[in-house]
């Protein structure tokens, strides 16, 4: 037995599978978990449905179920789980309004930056508690800022989604350790925003059908059908976990350690390589988040009005075929970006991108891996940007070059996410700059070379240039005869 599983201090019920499977106890056990939520999840929205039970009710249900999944899959380590979001509660209690959303960020970082420090250097544990660590910051720092934005800044500073988001409540004991600890989400995410999850526990979300006749009428509330959506995502998870299990060994990322492999390859075969090893490495995140994703929808979370995706923390297909860097990004741990953008993105004016992505990395650990990946998105994104402000007007006077471009950018955007994100797989420092190295950092001087190079040589088009180049005399025409007067004397 390796030093990793005598050091796991988990449940080891599952531990004789084992044997007759690759994976070991602690993987077993967050399988067995969320196996165990998905059923878990069909009485939460049935026998304790919101028109059934009170709100403490599910609250408590969701609370005693997320601590018993975390002491399963954890053993003494699930004491961080409820510490965390208890010393943030603290936080908020004690500390001035104008100050306290700062400081619950401070403190839970800290929190958590000390367990991924633990982990880093004195423990080997695969599956160890600092992955719903990470979900749970995520809820009690975007909690401490909405309730900052309800209480103490004035509606018309707040933009549209601080306005959605705010609350202008404490929470109760409760709802805050409920909220932060629920069993759907507890594991592998997705986070959900404080605002979200009271509508839920409320039955708000779910479209009335019959409005009450009197004040002691119940709503009756029809739930749009789910059965579909929860087995199609429960295929799809089971479809990636198999392509992970089945074809990465084939390509494992360990190889770039290899130093074969760093000076007997060619240059396109390490970047053929990249391409395939970070793609099959993508189908665990898939396999988790869609497994988490079927989950919620199936305890009654994740509908927007049209479809079950509101939680969603990534689109396989927007990622995988997106035709620039943003569009992938975005498309990839939605509920991650969300939380960035509500509480770094969209709240300070200077080096926002770089904050940003800082503060991702932070939140992810110490490992420099992430540090590479990170720091290098915050270039290739601006970089991405000034492309696409200074050359794509130029390609879109006709569907043809408009395609080419698409095309073009859609086979550059996959090599550039191989590049960018194998450090964020492998890791460890010195690997990644050999390969880097043995690529002569071509993406990272292409980078720099578009920020201030393309600006001076390739002007931006004006605003309304594009459509002239798409057609004038159409829009000339629209205007009418006066205006298509102008346009030939211009």
């Amino acid at each position: 037995m390796t030093q990793q599983l005598d050091n796991y201090p988990g449940s080891r019920l599952l531990e004789g599978l084992s044997s007759y499977t690759s994976l070991q106890v602690d993987q077993l056990n967050f399988i067995a978990s969320q196996v165990f939520a998905l059923g878990l999840a069909t009485l939460y929205r049935t026998v304790l449905s919101p028109a059934k039970v009170s709100p403490s009710v599910r609250h408590s249900f969701g609370l005693i179920f997320g601590l018993w999944m975390g002491y399963f899959c954890f053993g003494y380590q699930a004491l961080h789980l409820a510490a965390l979001p208890a010393v943030c509660y603290l936080v908020i209690l004690t500390q001035n309004p104008a100050i306290m959303h700062g400081a619950v960020l401070f403190t839970a970082m800290l929190y958590l930056s000390l367990v991924h420090l633990h982990r880093q250097f004195l423990d080997d544990s695969s599956l160890d508690i600092s992955g719903p660590l990470m979900v749970i910051t995520q809820k009690v720092t975007s909690l401490a800022y909405s309730l900052h934005d309800g209480t103490v800044k004035e509606r018309e500073s707040l933009t549209e989604n601080q306005k959605y988001h705010a609350v202008d409540k404490l929470p109760s004991v409760l709802e805050f350790f409920s909220y932060s600890l629920m069993f759907p989400s507890l594991m592998a995410g997705p986070v959900i925003f404080y605002k979200d999850y009271i509508s839920f526990i409320e039955g708000q979300t779910l479209t009335p059908t019959k409005k009450p006749t009197t004040s002691m009428q119940k709503v009756i509330v029809h739930e749009p059908s789910l059965n579909r959506v929860v087995f199609q995502k429960l295929i799809l998870g089971i479809v990636c976990a198999l392509v992970f299990v089945l074809f990465l060994p084939a390509f494992p990322i360990s190889r770039l350690k290899d130093d074969n492999f760093i000076e007997n390859t060619t240059f396109s075969y390490k970047f053929w390589y990249l391409t395939v090893a970070t793609t099959l490495v993508r189908t665990k995140y898939y396999f988790a988040w869609t497994l988490a994703d079927a989950i919620c929808n199936n305890a009654g979370m994740g509908w927007d009005g049209t479809n079950w995706n509101k939680f969603s923390n990534v689109d396989i297909f927007k990622f995988e075929f997106g035709t620039n860097l943003k569009e992938s990004i975005d498309a990839w741990n939605r509920g991650t970006n969300s939380w960035l953008r509500f509480i770094v993105y969209g709240r300070v004016q200077k080096y926002s991108t770089f904050l940003t992505f800082g503060l991702s990395a932070l939140w992810h650990g110490f490992e420099l891996g992430y540090y590479l990946t990170f720091m290098s998105g915050a270039l290739f994104t601006i970089a991405a940007r000034t492309v696409r402000r200074h050359l794509r007007s130029h390609f879109t006077s006709s569907s043809e070059s408009k395609l080419l471009y698409d095309l073009i950018t859609f086979a550059t955007t996959r090599f550039v996410m191989a590049y960018l994100t194998f450090p964020f797989i492998l890791l460890e420092f010195w690997p990644c700059i050999a390969v880097y190295a043995k690529l002569y950092w071509i993406v990272h001087l292409l980078a720099l070379l578009a920020v201030y190079a393309i600006p001076r040589f390739l002007p931006k088009a004006l605003p309304g240039e594009e459509v002239q180049q798409n057609g004038i005399a159409i829009a000339l025409k629209k205007a009418g005869p006066y205006s298509e007067a102008m346009g030939k004397v211009d």
